[in-house]
């Protein structure tokens, strides 16, 4: 079994509009979905991009607003909820185990951004590349400091800083292995939230079918050196980020 802390290895669309969902992405993105049944008999949409599992679709038993969430790896999903509590986040909800899974808990940080802690009973999911895959994850905070020494305690990650045109762009690292990205949010309306970006063959493309299927846009298409990228909004109200890599 192979464990990468610190690496996002999931994600997780939260929706009472299972039906829409299933509608949009397909026509998005080169995903299918996969019925599976959960502990308790509970429907579990996987998401599949060619022969791979890269996420999934469920719909929560509260009464929550549709959003996409992302799993963590830690090497102990119930010391890794102590520190992020001792670190100024919060838990939703006791860690459980899913047979065949494993074992997990949804936690926040103390800016309030939500995202699941992970450990797999097989090890990781393994790493997929290519159109439909999960390319990186980004915290939107309005505190970046804040954040920084949050997830330096909690997870341990150290940072490098980059120059962007609309300022500092923050990298999180796990020794040499970049996990995630993190920026100040552009608005002080948004709440801090992780947003996920998704492979696609072209970027322009994918937008047009996403706005001819409901969806509208949060930030236009534009380049940089990761890639061209841009963010939209669903028609269910969930946001996520597509991304034509560059090379």
């Amino acid at each position: 079994m192979s464990y990468e802390h610190g690496r996002f290895v999931w994600f997780e669309l939260l929706t009472k509009d299972i039906d829409r969902a299933t509608s949009f992405y397909p026509e998005t993105f080169p995903w299918r979905f996969e019925h599976t049944q959960m502990e308790g008999g509970r429907d579990y949409l996987m998401i599949q991009a060619g022969e791979a599992g890269v996420g999934g679709v469920l719909s929560p038993q509260d009464d929550v607003p549709t959003a996409w969430v992302s799993y963590v790896s830690v090497p102990d999903v119930d010391a890794a909820a102590k520190r992020i509590v001792a670190a100024g986040g919060a838990t939703h909800m006791d860690a459980f185990d899913l047979p065949g899974v494993g074992r997990m808990q949804s936690v926040s940080d103390a800016q309030g951004g939500v995202f699941w802690l992970f450990k797999g009973e097989k090890g990781d999911p393994p790493r997929v590349d290519g159109p439909g895959s999960l390319h990186w994850n980004e915290l939107w905070t309005d505190d970046p400091e804040a954040s920084l020494a949050f997830y330096k305690n909690a997870l341990g990650y150290t940072h490098e800083e980059m120059t962007m045109p609309n300022g500092k762009y923050y990298i999180f690292k796990d020794g040499d292995q970049m996990r995630a990205g993190m920026l100040q949010a552009p608005s002080s309306d948004i709440p801090t939230m992780w947003l996920q970006y998704i492979t696609v063959d072209d970027c322009d493309e994918t937008l047009a079918r996403a706005t001819k299927n409901g969806a509208t846009l949060v930030a236009e298409p534009m380049d940089a050196e990761p890639g061209r990228f841009a963010i939209l909004r669903d028609p269910l109200g969930g946001t996520i980020g597509v991304i034509k890599p560059r090379g």
